[in-house]
């Protein structure tokens, strides 16, 4: 099959039902940032419970996506895609109506199982539909859109909030779920892996998660009498999931694609990038509305220029790299970012959105723009197209174990507990410290592409994956 080209019907149905699928996902992702002080208050929950509301989503998602892309590639990614759709839209019914933040937490984690089955086949539909010439174009534009509904996420809750109820941020997931699942089905043409066979590896699956969830556990409770405990069953099973992948026939994770240097660096910047990214997005809002006495809606409207960047810029971030390589947009796209953090530092009391907020932000989503297409191209373009599934699975779990992570430590880091998110007095010196903490980690990202990510990147083998 010659695949599909760019500019037809066909072609903007696909992507616009794979941008508006990975958008629910991502578009969960933040917006319950700008509903977790309301969330709290409503549901009369700790900051460890909050801590667990983000992160019960992206635990579940981060450890099943792997699996989810997995499945996409042997049972057809159309077909697994549409599954978690459907999923996905169920469980936001179920947060729609949590009566308490232990129901809203145990919803959260089945929504992430959701969009661990739709999320890798997002990119990998465009992948295996699209003729090889116009694939970088549409992921471009798959990505640029994909960031605009990450960016949202923080205005249209505060819409939501302000206007209705927290609770409608899951609610609207209903709709735009079922407009999804009828793109999908009108326009995307199936597609699998030839080579996909045997059976699935359960296994690798639930150690994943066990490693995950006791890391997570850890860090969220550091000092707590289940910490070491935690630490202990998440280490071990991350032991136990690496040598089960190495000696399976058919594993989740083929860990030859770690062979390639490229492959390997461009998941460690995704984890210490999107680390950043979580933690900074968790923070800011909560710094807004806290110390600044911004309510919701005023705390999403503030992040706006960060939607402009990626709608304006991020898709000729994509065409960039396509004519000079992704090292350089790879290496400044997280330097940029790095100082668009710093300049953050000056939200405080006396906040004033265009002096404290909007240049660093501008800053920063300059920065992500520059970045997002490079970093997908490079990852899909370093793993042979059979298993293009695999490996968006194996970035898109990178990206949300390291927002997982960086929300899970740092609360905790900077002396964060309990009741403290309320507290202005509490919060606003933890702030500081975490905006530091996360130009550290993309400043670090930023070094790790110079030094590793090639002008060009040569596809690997199928035969290097095994």
């Amino acid at each position: 099959m010659s695949g599909v080209a760019w500019g037809t019907p066909s072609a903007r149905g696909i992507v616009a039902a794979a941008t508006l699928g990975s958008g629910l996902t991502l578009l969960d992702g933040t917006v319950v940032n700008v509903a977790l002080r309301s969330m709290g208050e409503d549901l009369d929950a700790s900051l460890e419970q909050l801590q667990w509301i983000t992160n019960g989503y992206f635990l579940s998602l981060a450890s099943l996506i792997l699996l989810g892309g997995a499945l996409g590639d042997r049972l057809g990614r159309r077909r697994v895609f549409v599954i978690g759709t459907v999923w996905f839209a169920l469980a936001s019914l179920l947060c729609g109506i949590a009566p308490t933040a232990e129901v809203l937490i145990i919803a959260r984690v089945l929504q992430g199982v959701g969009g661990a089955l739709l999320t890798p086949g997002s990119l990998a539909m465009i992948q295996g539909a699209f003729r090889a010439e116009d694939r970088s174009r549409a992921i471009g534009a798959w990505s640029g859109l994909g960031g605009i509904a990450a960016a949202l996420g923080p205005l249209v809750g505060g819409l939501l909030i302000d206007h209705a109820s927290w609770r409608w941020i899951f609610l609207i997931n209903l709709p735009l779920a079922a407009l999804t699942v009828w793109l999908a089905q009108t326009w995307v043409p199936e597609t699998r892996d030839p080579r996909a066979q045997g059976r699935f590896d359960v296994t690798g699956a639930a150690l994943a998660s066990l490693s995950l969830a006791g890391v997570t556990w850890a860090l969220t409770d550091a000092g707590g009498p289940m910490t070491w405990w935690a630490a202990a069953v998440g280490l071990l099973a991350a032991v136990a999931f690496v040598v089960v992948e190495r000696r399976t026939r058919g594993p989740m994770v083929p860990l030859g694609l770690f062979g390639d240097r490229t492959f390997s660096a461009a998941n460690l910047m995704t984890l210490l990038v999107y680390a950043a990214l979580g933690a900074i997005l968790f923070f800011l809002v909560l710094q807004l509305q806290t110390v600044g006495g911004y309510n919701a809606l005023e705390a999403g409207l503030a992040t706006l220029p960060i939607t402009a960047c990626m709608l304006l810029l991020a898709a000729r971030g994509g065409a960039l790299a396509e004519r000079i390589g992704p090292r350089i947009p790879m290496t400044f796209g997280p330097l940029v970012m790095a100082a668009g953090t710093l300049l953050l530092l000056s939200v405080g009391p006396d906040v004033v959105w265009w002096r404290d907020v909007a240049p660093g932000l501008t800053v920063f989503g300059l920065g992500l723009a520059l970045m997002v297409a490079p970093l997908t191209a490079t990852v899909l373009a370093a793993a042979p197209d059979e298993v293009a599934g695999i490996a968006s699975g194996i970035n898109n779990a990178v990206a949300r174990a390291g927002s997982l992570l960086a929300v899970a430590a740092l609360p905790t880091a900077v002396g964060l507990a309990g009741d403290d998110y309320r507290d202005a007095a509490q919060l606003d010196p933890a702030y500081g410290t975490a905006m530091v903490a996360c130009a550290a980690l993309l400043a670090i990202g930023g070094v790790i592409s110079w030094f590793a990510i090639p002008h060009r990147v040569r596809p690997v083998p199928a035969s290097e994956t095994a």
